[in-house]
């Protein structure tokens, strides 16, 4: 690496080492520093530019440091960042008619990240499966899939079939049923079984961390429908899918399907600040009463004025149907590769994966370090799959410029 430095004060060398050790090793990056982003593009401090491949998972959708998303930030810095829930603010109300409004909710419960999000859902399952539903008292279920990621938390991991995520952590908290993603012969056999004690069913629409698994056609409206019958609620976790990362604003769009509550994050605010959201109409929302369940931060004037921003980015520079145009391209050149260790291509809109076949010592992290070489920044899910999800804002240009730099990594393996 050079020596010479273009962004910041130190270099990639010092910022990897000082991460390393001053650091909790809870991540394992990749060995590159980011010092500056710009629509698609990444910078590391020595000036290299990178297509960004991840786009944060996809928490920067509407591209780094969107000039109206930072304009909006900086304007409302200077005058109120926070005031907590114990006032009212003049922004608050001012995010919350308009969020509504663009999703089509009569409420919304602000939080800040997306694991937050889903604890606030399976909370407000619960509280309705109680208040509404008349389960007994500690009694409620809430059916999972496998290979779920919902986050991090020690009721989220106490969801998880991932060891990685839970091992170590126990106790764990009951109340989990746990059934195949894809499959709603299992979920109805669940329900039939013990349908009067289920609150919800909890989904990703795609699961992202599982790698970009896109279940079949259907597969969300059959289970919306089993739920429907059953009394039970339909959560979908749009963390990662929503905001138009799927070519449409939200994934479950495919199947026609509007959940009973509805989780976003991630893009919410742009990539700017961590924003989330949990959206749900009067009659299970109003279920959680005053001080029972709230955040410092969450709703705080600083975040509704960036959420608002960052939602009509995605309105009015028309993300929705450039992500889906621009995923139709992405995996019809992906599948012009031919090669034996890829094998399948998979994804929608700009949520997309390559399932590779490990050979000769090479697995997907290996690429990944290629791709990095050459400069486009990606990262495994697992030892076999890459996803490729680029800011939505990525020209078709850039983005076969992109798609370049992959046909040549595979070229050379």
């Amino acid at each position: 690496m050079s020596d010479k430095l273009v962004y910041g004060n130190i270099g990639s060398e010092m910022a990897m080492d000082m991460e390393s050790r001053y650091g909790a090793h809870n991540y394992h990056p990749m060995p590159v520093v980011i010092a500056k982003g710009e629509g698609p593009f990444v910078w590391d401090p020595e000036g290299k530019r990178y297509f960004d491949f991840l786009s944060a998972y996809s928490a920067v959708n509407q591209g780094h440091c969107h000039p109206k998303i930072i304009k909006a930030l900086t304007d409302q810095a200077q005058v109120l960042t926070l005031t907590s829930r114990a006032f009212y603010n003049n922004k608050l109300g001012e995010y919350e008619k308009f969020i509504t409004d663009f999703f089509g909710y009569d409420m919304v419960l602000p939080m800040n990240t997306g694991v937050e999000g889903v604890e606030t859902a399976l909370k407000l399952a619960r509280k309705w499966s109680y208040n509404v539903k008349g389960i007994p008292e500690n009694q409620a279920k809430i059916i999972v899939c496998e290979n779920n990621f919902h986050g991090r938390t020690l009721a989220v991991i106490s969801a998880s079939t991932d060891p990685d995520a839970y091992k170590g952590y126990g106790p764990y908290l009951p109340g989990f049923v746990k059934i195949p993603y894809n499959d709603t012969a299992a979920l109805q056999k669940v329900l039939e079984e013990d349908a009067a004690n289920i609150a919800a069913f909890l989904v990703e629409p795609i699961q992202g961390e599982a790698g970009v698994f896109v279940p079949d056609e259907g597969y969300l409206k059959k289970c919306f429908d089993l739920c429907k019958q059953n009394n039970v609620l339909f959560i979908a976790d749009e963390v990662q899918t929503g905001i138009a990362r799927t070519g449409k604003l939200l994934a479950v769009e495919y199947d026609n399907v509007k959940p009973d509550v509805l989780i976003l994050g991630k893009a919410i605010s742009g990539g700017v600040l961590p924003v989330s959201a949990v959206l749900a109409n009067k009659e299970i929302m109003l279920v959680i009463k005053p001080g029972e369940h709230g955040s410092t931060f969450g709703g705080f004037p600083l975040a509704c004025t960036v959420a608002t921003a960052a939602l009509k980015v995605i309105r009015d520079e028309n993300l929705i149907e450039h992500a889906y145009e621009s995923g139709k391209y992405l995996r019809e050149e992906l599948n012009k590769i031919n090669h034996p260790m890829l094998k399948l291509v998979r994804g929608r809109g700009l949520l997309d994966a390559i399932v590779i076949e490990p050979k000769d010592g090479i697995e997907a992290w290996d690429v990944c370090l290629k791709l990095k070489e050459k400069g486009l920044l990606a990262k495994p899910t697992h030892r076999h799959i890459i996803r490729f999800a680029p800011p939505l804002v990525i020209t078709k240009e850039q983005l076969t410029e992109a798609i370049n730099i992959i046909k040549s990594v595979f070229a050379e393996l």
